[in-house]
């Protein structure tokens, strides 16, 4: 598919600030950053899916999919998390599972239900932020 020139320097600007973000984040950061590209993930998802753009709905579920299984629930430590970490693991799966059938059924409901479980996470994770030194090491 052909990208104007603009559109192309953008996605590389895109690009180099996130590695920016990413090279400078202490472990806290870096899980904030992933819920965040998850919510944005999940919310084109939903935009694409009212356009009739099948195949960017599907990339953009994969994506969120794979931020989930791939980050989030990799970076828990059942060790040091105990049931939180437990808890959370349930948890992505549900949400995973919402966003396998939203792609499958073309489902909106169930985008915003995945965006709702994920939320207040999101939005918890945010408030401990400036509690978190920089050092802290990634135990969510």
């Amino acid at each position: 598919m052909y990208q104007p020139h603009y559109q192309r320097q953008a996605a590389a600007y895109r690009r180099v600030d996130v590695e920016t973000l990413v090279g400078s984040a202490n472990p806290h950061q870096l899980v904030a950053l992933l819920f965040e590209e998850l919510m944005r993930n999940i919310q084109a998802a939903r935009g694409l899916m009212e356009q009739g753009d099948m195949g960017g709905k599907g990339a953009a579920i994969g994506k969120s999919v794979r931020l989930l299984e791939e980050g989030l629930k990799a970076g828990l430590n059942a060790q040091a998390g105990g049931s939180l970490a437990a808890s959370l693991r349930l948890l992505y799966d549900g949400v995973i599972m919402r966003l396998t059938l939203a792609n499958a059924r073309n489902d909106a409901a169930l985008l915003d239900q995945a965006a709702g479980l994920i939320a207040p996470i999101r939005d918890a994770w945010r408030e401990i932020g400036s509690q978190v030194p920089a050092d802290t090491h990634r135990t969510h």
